[in-house]
């Protein structure tokens, strides 16, 4: 086991050698799984508390579902539903390790504004504006790999080539920005366009697409693929037990980080496997 480190806005963070937990909180009336639980501030603000209580490491705050055939929102919208949560939290845990999951330079930029550490996107700031906004702001910033829904794909076998090959483009490209290495973290896209098989090779050959020694975030939690696996049916499955299972077995396959929904759970799997292999 060892821990790496990941440039943050005001801070390089060594990821614990458990590995980091990245709680969600959805601010959203419709994600797969939690929508509509913290879609109001003292709802949001609660939940927040109680990941970090739990043992989060970071907090990651969207205020868009992505989930397929969300309905889209404006920016305005997004926003109203993120950065006071943003601003509650920055004012009651100046120390805490926020996110913003969004895919828009004006979310973000308002919340780096608001105090956030780590820009969460899921297009992997292939958006000219988002870049830019990154490459003037030295915040923390995790690229997401991602496949049209309901497209042909690829065999499940050249997924790790696939991202191998994405990851090193984003990071020679970020990088003639001024965006170094240092500062990001890489994320396959569980569930984004891809089935059972794909997350299946994913999983079994991580290394295989880790570029520049960069920390590799996994968000395993409530995917459809696992209710695929197990029920022959691609639905979320709310339990926790799945999700950590998975994301013991991806630990030991290298990953540094977990995005999950069930903090506590996950942190105490997460301690005994460190006291398995750690003595």
């Amino acid at each position: 086991m060892r821990n790496r480190s990941w440039q943050l806005r005001n801070k390089c963070w060594e990821i614990p050698k458990t590995g980091g937990i990245v709680g969600i909180l959805n601010t959203t009336p419709d994600s797969f799984s939690d929508g509509g639980a913290h879609d109001s501030l003292p709802a949001a603000l609660h939940h927040a508390e109680t990941l970090l209580a739990a043992g989060a490491h970071i907090i990651d705050i969207g205020g868009e579902s992505t989930r397929p055939g969300a309905t889209p929102i404006d920016t305005g919208t997004e926003i109203s539903r993120t950065i006071p949560l943003i601003k509650a939290l920055r004012a009651r845990h100046p120390h805490a390790l926020l996110s913003i999951d969004t895919r828009h330079a004006d979310v973000a930029e308002a919340a780096l504004e608001a105090g956030v550490d780590i820009i969460n996107d899921i297009s992997a700031l292939t958006d000219p504006r988002m870049a830019a906004l990154c490459a003037e702001c030295p915040c923390g910033i995790i690229l997401m790999h991602r496949l049209p829904f309901n497209a042909d794909l690829p065999t499940p076998e050249r997924m790790p080539q696939l991202l191998r090959e994405f990851f090193t483009e984003r990071i020679h490209t970020l990088q003639q920005l001024g965006i170094t290495p240092e500062r990001l973290c890489l994320d396959p896209g569980i569930g984004f366009g891809k089935k059972a098989a794909h997350t299946l090779e994913i999983l079994r050959h991580q290394e295989e697409f880790r570029i520049a020694d960069r920390p590799i975030l996994m968000a395993l939690s409530r995917k459809r693929f696992i209710g695929e696996l197990l029920n022959n049916r691609a639905e979320p499955v709310p339990e926790a037990l799945p999700t950590v299972v998975l994301s013991l077995l991806a630990a030991d396959r290298g990953a540094d980080m977990h995005r999950v929904h069930d903090v506590a759970e996950l942190q105490t799997a997460l301690h005994l496997r460190a006291a398995l292999f750690c003595g």
